[in-house]
């Protein structure tokens, strides 16, 4: 009787008295919407959302063990146009009506170019996070790793010429991100399936419109000769070892296509790279999203954020970025077998470790509060933190 009927109905009025009581009396503060329609499942292509479930299902596992958070699988058909991919529109109908019931809508997995008007339509339409991981996620990761990676090698983002393999949905995120991070767009060359963005092509989107540039490379062999950091969000074996040696010394390569990258890292070292990272767990430098998406919602949920912005991505892979120069506690050690961890050639942060929990989401929530997208600014940051740790520990 306390939690149906009819003690149920005491909060229902207060709620319908204000409906900002909700964040009170439900759940929908700590909840998340995993929406996909299958269109662009990992690197399996257009596999259809029945196709693409246990890759939803398994991403509200990781919220809800990485940061306590619950989250719901959504894969939503009758939303295709004739030809199978996504209908923009069709999808920004479905997902606008879950708002009352979430705290943020996490898109995922979702076809481009549709995906960039979907997200875009979605932050202005909804007054609750929406964060497209494929996008995003990715940038983030990417970026703490580049930063200290260019750290090693002792270059500066603004001074590193970027080569981008890949100009989907990750691909121009990334590169966008990088550039809101101090790179400059004028040192980027991006590739996508018929070779460089250049501005004597035709059949640019948008999108890939704002890094044409005017060069007379025409492929990637071309791009890549002197450039510091290749970035790979595209397909098996695209470089090649003469690629790798034809780059800047001190070079810099992510090759990040799963389950085959652009080129194996030993091969990428082997030509003389510095510093490799890949999308593989059984290599070095995994890139791996989990490290971001579960702790960014984290923080934007506890202060009630109404979006997600620039200054809250950035400040997540600066935490990020950070906590691989602090030394690694022994219980992470013990977890993946190893003596030590350092910044160093082989290590970006583990998904294993706690004080990603205590270091992302407070940092995400404090950019949150200071850029005011903070509906529910927090008092007092060590409770706070306090209360991260007694998540984790449950």
């Amino acid at each position: 009787s306390l939690a149906y009927t009819p003690g149920v109905a005491v909060p229902c009025l207060e709620i319908k008295k204000n409906k900002a009581d909700v964040w009170k009396y439900t759940n929908r503060s700590n909840t998340v919407a995993v929406v996909s329609d299958g269109t662009a499942v990992l690197g399996l292509g257009n596999i259809g959302p029945e196709a693409g479930m246990p890759v939803m299902e398994g991403k509200a596992v990781l919220f809800k063990t990485f940061a306590d958070i619950d989250a719901i699988p959504f894969c939503l058909g009758s939303v295709h146009g004739a030809d199978g991919r996504t209908d923009a529109d069709k999808l920004i109908e479905a997902v606008k009506p879950l708002e009352p019931s979430f705290g943020g809508i996490n898109l995922e997995d979702i076809g481009a170019p549709a995906c960039f008007k979907v997200e875009q339509t979605l932050k202005k339409a909804m007054g609750i996070p929406v964060f497209h991981d494929d996008q995003h996620g990715t940038a983030i990761i990417s970026l703490a790793g580049i930063l200290n990676a260019l750290k090693l090698v002792g270059k500066k983002i603004e001074e590193c010429r970027f080569v981008m393999n890949g100009a989907g949905a990750a691909g121009i995120a990334c590169a966008e991100y990088y550039i809101s991070a101090g790179a400059k767009r004028e040192n980027f060359l991006l590739c996508d399936s018929k070779g460089v963005i250049s501005k004597s092509r035709t059949d640019l989107n948008p999108e890939k419109a704002r890094f044409a540039q005017e060069t007379d490379c025409r492929t990637l062999a071309d791009a890549i000769k002197g450039a510091d950091v290749f970035m790979g969000v595209s397909v098996a074996k695209a470089l090649t070892r003469e690629m790798v040696a034809s780059m800047a010394p001190g070079a810099v390569v992510f090759a990040m296509a799963n389950p085959e990258p652009e080129i194996f890292p030993d091969e990428a070292l082997a030509a003389g790279a510095a510093v490799v990272g890949t999308g593989r767990s059984d290599y070095p430098n995994q890139v791996n999203n989990v490290l971001g998406f579960p702790y960014i919602f984290r923080g934007a949920l506890d202060v009630r954020a109404t979006k997600i912005n620039e200054e809250m991505k950035l400040a997540a892979a600066h935490a990020l970025a950070e906590l691989t120069r602090q030394p690694v506690p022994t219980m992470v050690l013990r977890a993946y077998g190893v003596e030590k961890l350092e910044l160093g050639r082989t290590y970006l942060p583990k998904p294993l470790d706690p004080r990603l929990l205590c270091t992302v989401a407070p940092a995400v929530a404090k950019a949150a509060v200071e850029s005011g997208v903070a509906k529910q600014p927090i008092a007092d940051w060590d409770t706070y933190a306090e209360s991260l740790r007694k998540r984790y520990q449950e």
